[in-house]
């Protein structure tokens, strides 16, 4: 369900003015996370790291309600729940768009991200069978340790939804971190939700349980 933003009681309409008129209205920051906590707790639990972190990222951007905002016609409209459409990587060194609903079980989501992923790993197709503007773009890139990250972007195509994307897994000194680029659309939001979403993010992988 999405509902209709009322531009006139926006803070940022002169921000919504002036960016979506860009060619390039994403902007990128990346930060790096301390997954410490997170990732003793999944091992112990003989979880999936990827759907741990991918789990609490979306949930995090859900509590941000400008992760939330799409621009549909010209107009911003304010989703209920934003979903995920990750990159999964595949055998042969493909990998293909997933589609997962976010849900507040996590376990029901990790139950249905699991099987998606099985159909993704042995299809060959590139596009999940649903999708949509209302979704978080994720990757996962656990062969590299970056320090900034670009997107392939199609300028004909108005896309509007956040672009989150994870780096390798280091560790130094018993201290597990990972590099995350969050890529969003300027005139829905400002480095400060961006900063809200990190913190959250953070202290849901701090918290070492499942939600």
């Amino acid at each position: 369900m999405k509902k209709l933003l009322n531009m006139e009681l926006w803070n940022r309409k002169e921000h919504f003015l002036f960016f979506k008129q860009f060619d390039e209205p994403f902007f990128g920051i990346t930060v790096v996370i301390d997954c410490t906590v997170a990732y003793k707790h999944a091992k112990e639990h003989n979880m999936s790291f990827f759907l741990y972190y991918l789990y609490r990222a979306l949930k995090a951007a859900n509590t941000i309600e400008n992760f939330r905002y799409r621009i549909l016609d010209e107009q911003v409209f304010v989703y209920d729940y934003t979903h995920a459409s990750p990159t999964i990587n595949r055998a042969n060194k493909t990998f293909g768009f997933a589609y997962f609903d976010f849900n507040i079980d996590e376990q029901l989501f990790i139950k249905n991200a699991l099987m998606e992923i099985g159909r993704v790993q042995i299809s060959n197709d590139l596009m999940p069978a649903t999708s949509g503007e209302n979704v978080i773009h994720f990757s996962a890139l656990p062969w590299l340790n970056f320090s900034a990250l670009s997107h392939a972007r199609s300028f004909s195509h108005r896309d509007s939804a956040p672009k989150i994307s994870f780096g390798k897994l280091t560790d130094s000194s018993n201290v597990k971190q990972m590099s995350v680029s969050i890529h969003v659309h300027h005139a829905l939001m400002d480095a400060y939700h961006v900063a809200q979403f990190v913190e959250v993010f953070q202290n849901l992988m701090n918290e070492g349980k499942v939600g």
